[in-house]
């Protein structure tokens, strides 16, 4: 499913204390409330802060409510609310293509390049590509990857950190 067809979304950057245990329960604080996370992505910040990407499905709770339930625990240090327009925020998806001849990689070379993307690796009748972009940008990229064969994908989960002022 494209992400652009998933109802509306919110995006949490949640900076927590690098420790054991944390993510676990920032996650079953989401399934024990019922809320829909669409996405989730976490790495160390430095020695002791993480910073926990959540793209969460508005529609299952009021952000205002997950905001207030994420703050009540122990090892959250922050919480913002990313506007879309004004963070950066990146996804990543990793393809692996059939392609039948040279002319079907040219192509898909180009295709590749047109998105900034990178073409990791090309053997045999298979290819492989990355790209980190918006997540709308991953979709129409996906959707023009179809008539090349895909054979296997993998899509991140966003990450993000707020804007420059």
């Amino acid at each position: 499913m494209k992400r652009s067809q998933l109802a509306e979304t919110h995006t949490l950057a949640v900076l927590v204390e690098n420790k054991a245990g944390v993510l676990a329960r920032v996650a079953g604080l989401f399934a024990r409330r019922g809320f829909n996370i669409e996405s989730l992505a976490v790495a160390p910040t430095n020695e002791t802060l993480s910073r926990i990407t959540i793209v969460v499905d508005a529609e299952s709770a009021p952000i205002d409510q997950i905001k207030k339930q994420l703050d009540k625990l122990i090892n959250v240090v922050d919480i913002q609310e990313l506007d879309g327009e004004h963070s950066a925020l990146r996804e990543m998806v990793l393809v692996r293509l059939d392609v039948e001849d040279e002319s079907r990689v040219v192509e898909v070379e180009e295709l590749v390049a047109g998105f900034s993307g990178s073409v990791i690796r090309v053997g045999g009748t298979q290819m492989m590509i990355s790209l980190s972009s918006r997540p709308n940008d991953l979709d129409d990229f996906l959707g023009k990857l179809q008539p090349f064969g895909v054979q296997e994908l993998q899509r991140t989960g966003a990450i993000a950190i707020p804007g420059i002022e």
